[in-house]
């Protein structure tokens, strides 16, 4: 395999864009981030290591967490295989850079991005790779020209791949990052891929490369848009709150955290996109016509942004 298609520079490229990412995170807030470089211990089912970096208490994030893993084991959880049954059971290696950046300011959402890369080794022949990732947007008080900016850069990046990508992972990320116990959308989605390899290795390779390279266009022109916008303690209280329903989502639905787990893998590192804070409310109800009202109806609904 060509040195540049291979998993190797999967790995040399997720840690490069982990640094860039965090690099600038910490320019936005002005503070430094915890580097924690781990190593699973040699007895442990699952084999490999990381480097989880975390800036909480930040003047802007509250908590930032951006983790790097590439890990080893013998044999594929479930959660990996539900798409592929023929590899159940298979050895496997797992890579990617998972981050969740939770803001301080209510007006700022919460991002989330993951990109990965998996390929399981069956006995009986050639490995077998694929990558997922996307990400998505998650406002507490949600503005139109947020939303499209999102959208539109996630189109953007995944243009030269077909016209097909963008409308089909779309829909794929309203489908995914969806409460199905609430029958409630976590936010304004973005893109979502999962257990994709019909480019070919190297421009499926390039796919992923241009949606986390895609992170910080999307992203960081809506954080200081909003990150000096002045609020008070009903805007606190709604965005812990919602924050709420992001830790439901995390626990309850989420395919990463069920596959980090399943697998025995670093439960510090996984938890990274837990908030600091939230709170539940039983049958919370906002104002009709207020701001907290409109971001139910008119934003955690399915729709065209772009």
């Amino acid at each position: 395999m060509d040195k540049a298609a291979s998993p190797e520079a999967v790995g040399e490229w997720l840690r490069g864009l982990q640094q860039r990412i965090v690099a600038a995170v910490e320019q936005a807030d002005g503070g430094v981030a915890v580097r924690d470089a781990w190593q699973k211990a040699p007895d442990e089912p699952l084999q490999g290591s990381g480097l989880t970096c975390i800036l909480e208490g930040g003047t802007l994030f509250e908590r930032a967490g951006c983790g790097f893993s590439q890990v080893r084991g013998l044999k594929l959880p479930p959660s990996a295989t539900q798409h592929r049954p023929e590899l159940s059971g298979a050895p496997f290696e797992a890579m990617g850079v998972s981050l969740v950046f939770h803001p301080r300011n209510p007006y700022v959402p919460t991002v989330h991005m993951n990109v990965r890369m998996l390929a399981a080794m069956p006995a009986d022949g050639e490995p077998v790779c694929w990558f997922g990732g996307g990400m998505d947007l998650t406002p507490y008080y949600a503005f139109e020209d947020d939303a499209r900016h999102f959208h539109q850069t996630c189109r953007d990046a995944l243009a030269p791949f077909g016209d097909d990508k963008y409308p089909r992972f779309k829909d794929w990320c309203d489908d995914y990052f969806f409460l199905k116990h609430r029958n409630e959308a976590r936010g304004v989605g973005g893109i979502f891929f999962d257990d994709f390899s019909e480019l070919g290795f190297a421009q499926s390779f390039a796919m992923l490369q241009a949606v986390g390279d895609g992170l910080l266009p999307a992203y960081m022109p809506i954080v200081e848009r909003r990150r000096n916008t002045p609020y008070g303690e009903r805007e606190r209280e709604f965005q812990l709150y919602r924050r709420g329903r992001y830790v439901e989502f995390n626990l309850v639905w989420d395919r990463g955290t069920h596959f980090g787990l399943q697998s025995g893998g670093r439960t510090e590192s996984i938890l990274l996109s837990m908030p600091p804070l939230a709170s539940w409310v039983y049958r919370r109800e906002s104002e009709p016509g207020s701001p907290e009202a409109a971001l139910t109806s008119d934003f955690l609904v399915r729709r065209e942004w772009v």
